[in-house]
C-alpha cells in the first residue's frame, strides 16, 4: 500500500511513520509512508496556501489551487484511483468498518487541513471520503489522519506478528474484545480465571465469548443490535438485561 499526506506540517509525521508497527510495516517495504507540504504547490510567490472567505466572516480558508495541483501530481499514470481522504469534523465517523474497508485499497491521500476550513470545490470535485475520527475539533487534520492511518496500516497482510489479533480485535467481529490475563496466574490475591488455565480450547473459546458479550452489554449495548447471536445468546442476554432492570427498579 502506498499512502501519501498532504499537510502543511509534515514533521509531525516523522516520529509516528518511524515508530512501532509503522515504522516496521515501512521498513519491511509493506507500506510506503510520506508527508508532503502541499505549501510547495501553491501558485503565487508568497506561497501562500489560504484566503479571506466570500462573503466575510471569521478565519481563512484553504485555497483549492494547491490541494489540486498536489493530488494530481501524487496520482500515477494508469493505476487504479487512489482514495483521497479529506479530514474533516464533518465527514462519516471512523470505524473498524472503515479501516478494513480503506486497507482493501492499494493507495490512500490524506488531506489535513487546518484554519476555518476547505473550499468546498475541493469537497464536491476532488475527495472521494471524508472523515472524522470523532465529535470535536482539533487545530488541523494530521493528528485524525495518524490515527486512520495507524488503524489501517495494522490491518495489512504481514504486519502483525499474529494475524489473528486483527480478527479478534474489538469491533472487529461487533463485539468489545474479552478480557486478557498473562503471568504470573496469583498476583496480589488477584486470580486468572480457572477456565483460561484448564487448557480446554472450547471452554476457553465459549468464556471468550461469553466475556465478549457480557463486555458489550455493559460498555456498549448497542452495538448489539448489529450482531448475528445464537437462540441461546439472546436468551442469556435477555435475562441479564431483566436482571439489570430488576436491579435498579430495587435501588
Amino acid at each position: 500500500m502506498r499512502i501519501d499526506v498532504l499537510t502543511l506540517f509534515p514533521e509531525m509525521f516523522d516520529g509516528v511513520f518511524g515508530a512501532s508497527i509503522l515504522g516496521k510495516a515501512r521498513d519491511r517495504g509493506l507500506v510506503s509512508l510520506q508527508a508532503i507540504n502541499f505549501r510547495e504547490y501553491a501558485n503565487n510567490k508568497h506561497n501562500t496556501v489560504d484566503d479571506y472567505p466570500y462573503g466575510g466572516g471569521g478565519g481563512m480558508v484553504l485555497k483549492p489551487e494547491p490541494i489540486f495541483a498536489a493530488v494530481e501530481d501524487l496520482k500515477p499514470e494508469g493505476s487504479t484511483p487512489p482514495r483521497i481522504i479529506l479530514m474533516c469534523p464533518q465527514g462519516e465517523t471512523f470505524s473498524q468498518r472503515k479501516a478494513e474497508e480503506l486497507s482493501a485499497a492499494e493507495h490512500l491521500i490524506f488531506v489535513c487541513g487546518h484554519y476555518e476550513g476547505y473550499d468546498e470545490r475541493i469537497r464536491e470535485h476532488l475527495v472521494t471520503d471524508e472523515l472524522s475520527i470523532g465529535d470535536y475539533v482539533l487545530t488541523g487534520g494530521e493528528l485524525p489522519a495518524m490515527v486512520v492511518i495507524d488503524s489501517v496500516v495494522r490491518l495489512l497482510p504481514g504486519v502483525l506478528g499474529n494475524e489473528n489479533s486483527a480478527v479478534t480485535d474489538s469491533f472487529s467481529t461487533g463485539l468489545l474484545e474479552h478480557p486478557h490475563y498473562t503471568r504470573p496466574a496469583v498476583f496480589r490475591d488477584m486470580e486468572v480465571p480457572d477456565v483460561l488455565l484448564s487448557g480446554h480450547h472450547a471452554n476457553v473459546a465459549a468464556w471468550r465469548r461469553e466475556q465478549s458479550l457480557l463486555r458489550t452489554l455493559q460498555r456498549r449495548p448497542e452495538l448489539l443490535e448489529q450482531v448475528e447471536l445464537s437462540k441461546k445468546e439472546r436468551e442469556w442476554l435477555r435475562r441479564l438485561m431483566a436482571d439489570r432492570e430488576t436491579g435498579k427498579a430495587q435501588k
